[in-house]
């Protein structure tokens, strides 16, 4: 078989196993298989240059390899040279600009995803210091049932939905939660919103003349309406969740095995055609 045929039959292989998004992590971080794309890029066959193509292509689709592969000595120059290449069929021409476009905007990408947490660390603090400078009070409450990060995280999202509550910090290891709130708010509310996840019990802790402290209960045939707050921080969504389309993460049995055979064979083969 010549050596011609012989890199056509790697690529095409790399092009399929690169298909299988369990795989492309794997190709990415071995050592050999993306340099040997890259060269391929560069091969006199234009079938072996646009398989090569297609395998990057399928490899840039995880949002994880992009910054690697940007950064890969001679990636984006050697997309370029295919670009440019007058003997370059308008297809793999295509092909190579539409990677030479999502790997140039990698980095855009991660600043725009830190610009967007940046933003919302900034409504959310607004949300509860932006009342600081008005009349508030604060008041204890001793939580019966906040015994774990569970439970602090119901009741976290309780008190979040409390339009007036400014802000609250928890002392876990005496089941307390120090809420500054709006004078005009009433401390039932609290009690009220705490109280409805049916999992934890709100008191009100009250200071004595003397200093001592006193656990009051709040009256439980007393409710009190509470008004959410509609301007509560938003959240960035999990990408690329894999539970989010787990019909997705399914393969075929034996596949994650067959594929590890081949990329170890083409990473030999890359090995010895342009590494000797």
């Amino acid at each position: 078989m010549s050596a011609e045929m012989d890199a056509l039959t790697v690529v095409n292989q790399l092009r399929d196993l690169a298909a299988d998004p369990l795989n492309r992590r794997a190709i990415v971080e071995d050592q050999g298989c993306l340099p040997g794309l890259i060269l391929f890029l560069d091969h006199p066959n234009p079938q072996v240059v646009y398989s090569a193509l297609l395998a990057v292509r399928y490899l840039a689709e995880c949002r994880a390899n992009r910054e690697k592969m940007k950064g890969e000595l001679g990636m984006m120059l050697s997309l370029q040279n295919v670009m440019q290449k007058s003997t370059s069929p308008g297809e793999t021409k295509l092909l190579a600009s539409e990677i030479y476009e999502i790997l140039q905007s990698a980095g855009k990408e991660e600043a725009e995803q830190a610009e967007a947490a940046a933003a919302s660390c900034r409504r959310k603090a607004q949300f509860f210091l932006g009342s600081t400078n008005k009349r508030a009070k604060t008041v204890v409450l001793h939580i019966d049932g906040l015994d774990d990060s569970t439970r602090r995280s119901l009741c976290e999202e309780a008190l979040l939905k409390i339009r007036g509550v400014i802000s609250f910090t928890f002392q876990m290891a005496v089941k307390r939660c120090v809420v500054r709130i709006r004078s005009d708010l009433k401390a039932e509310a609290l009690g009220t919103a705490i109280n409805s996840t049916k999992v934890m019990k709100a008191q009100q802790v009250v200071k004595t003349e003397d200093g001592g402290e006193v656990i009051m209960p709040f009256q439980e045939d007393s409710e009190v309406l509470v008004e959410e707050n509609q301007d509560i921080p938003d959240y960035l969504p999990e990408e690329e969740s894999p539970s989010q389309e787990p019909d997705k993460a399914v393969t075929r049995v034996g596949s994650v095995t067959e594929g590890m055979g081949w990329l170890n064979t083409a990473a030999n083969f890359l090995t010895r055609s342009f590494y000797w």
